[in-house]
């Protein structure tokens, strides 16, 4: 076989065979095939797009790169979430230990944050002493000792995707759903869950804007599970506002614990419990999604959800004390309220604004690998739908210094639409594929 080929192929709208899509995947990652060529084969997948079965054999290729995770001498099913990305976005934080304490495990490896979508490990790195880089022993003993673990990805699982994602962060590949697909999916199967739910986020402060892309890559990622023998949903929740009220790091962190008390916003609660009840039914536990949402309350009310979250953190060597007073998490030293400027109703937040303000702030990064902030972001007192007077605080800003939270202040307060008529808010949770 030759490069050149495969990409001509590509090019004319050719469906590549499963041999074909494993040697150009197994080449590139060995070095034997070049960058530019496979950037050429990328573009060529770019405009011309992947069949299901080709999707599905792009992902095997990516997986058979590198390690797999076996985990059924420890557990017999194991469940994993996956989040599109959004603003404000933790339920990772509330979602598993509830469905762990459930009785169902979940292991899974999460991200760090790039732009203004926040990311899992940035969040528990909040924690002091918290530890997300694992040895596969490490990862394995956690999903047995506690029923949950959250580890940041290792270099040697699929490494091929990441090979491919940074060739596609520079050639204006990243929006191909295709490609979004086998790349999340990849990392999913390595780790050795049996079920997977997706949260595939909707709006201004999510990847895909549109209803219609959402569902296009839920179902091309829902496919890829039929492929592998994966068990795959899929949540489509709205982003054209932040999720919760709080956006940051540590601020995040403080809701999820305040909602595993019992006392998280509505939105926060509709999709944890909607994303957990299809991970119970997924794994056999319920046989519906409204058991599992009455089982999921049950756990949350008993605080049963809030000890597995504290035992999570010790095995992970986090120090657990913040759970107990939340002012023992990273506090930053200056806090200012934003005010509303006319009286009225909310009748919208923009979260791609008050995303790319978090990141102007340092709660976010622009490029892989830069310094965050842990202690500095937002918490909403306002969301649409509340009724607000002029001089009333609707958001606080968390900031290193002054400087940096008047520099702000601006796209802060453009973010907050102030409407004389109460506006008909939709579900938080748009959609379910299954």
């Amino acid at each position: 076989m030759r490069a050149v080929d495969l990409i001509t192929s590509k090019r004319d709208g050719r469906e590549l065979t499963a041999e074909e899509i494993n040697w150009l995947v197994s080449g590139f990652t060995s070095g034997d095939i070049t960058d530019y060529q496979v950037s050429a084969w990328l573009m060529a997948i770019y405009f011309r797009g992947m069949s299901a079965r080709e999707t599905a054999d792009l992902t095997r290729a990516m997986v058979a790169s590198g390690r797999q995770l076996d985990l059924s001498d420890v557990a017999p099913f194991v469940v994993d979430k996956h989040s599109t990305g959004g603003v404000g976005d933790k339920t990772t934080l509330i979602v598993a230990p509830l469905v762990a304490a459930a009785g169902v495990p979940v292991g899974k490896m999460s991200g760090r944050g790039l732009g203004f979508s926040g990311g899992t490990i940035d969040k528990l790195e909040s924690i002091r002493g918290f530890r997300t880089e694992l040895s596969t022993k490490e990862f394995i003993a956690g999903v047995a000792r506690v029923g949950l673990v959250v580890a940041s990805q290792t270099g040697d699982m699929a490494p091929a995707d990441g090979r491919l994602y940074a060739l596609r962060d520079v050639t204006a590949t990243v929006e191909s759903i295709p490609l979004i697909a086998s790349s999340i999916m990849s990392k999913k199967i390595a780790t050795g869950a049996n079920a997977v739910v997706l949260d595939v986020k909707v709006g201004r402060g999510a990847f895909m804007k549109s209803i219609e892309e959402a569902r296009a890559l839920a179902v091309a990622m829902r496919d890829i599970g039929a492929e592998v023998g994966l068990k795959v949903r899929a949540v489509l929740s709205d982003m054209d506002q932040p999720l919760g009220m709080a956006v940051g790091n540590a601020v995040e962190v403080a809701e999820a614990v305040e909602t595993l008390q019992g006392n998280g916003p509505r939105d926060l609660v509709e999709v944890a419990l909607t994303l957990g009840s299809h991970l119970l039914v997924m794994a056999g536990s319920v046989k519906s999604p409204d058991e599992g949402k009455v089982r999921l309350v049950r756990v949350l009310e008993s605080g049963e959800g809030l000890e597995t979250f504290r035992r999570f953190v010790a095995n992970q060597s986090g120090d657990t004390s913040f759970i107990d007073d939340l002012s023992l998490l990273p506090q930053a030293p200056i806090q200012i309220d934003v005010s509303a400027r006319q009286s009225g109703y909310i009748t919208s937040v923009d979260a791609e604004a008050l995303g790319r303000a978090s990141v102007e702030i340092g709660a976010g990064r622009l490029v892989k690998g830069a310094p965050i902030d842990h202690a500095v972001g937002f918490i909403l007192r306002k969301k649409p739908g509340d009724i607000v007077e002029a001089g009333e605080t609707i958001i606080t800003v968390h900031a290193a210094n002054e400087v940096s939270a008047r520099a702000i202040m601006p796209s802060i307060e453009a973010a907050f639409v102030i409407g004389s008529d109460q506006p008909k808010l939709p579900s938080t949770v748009l959609e379910i594929i299954t």
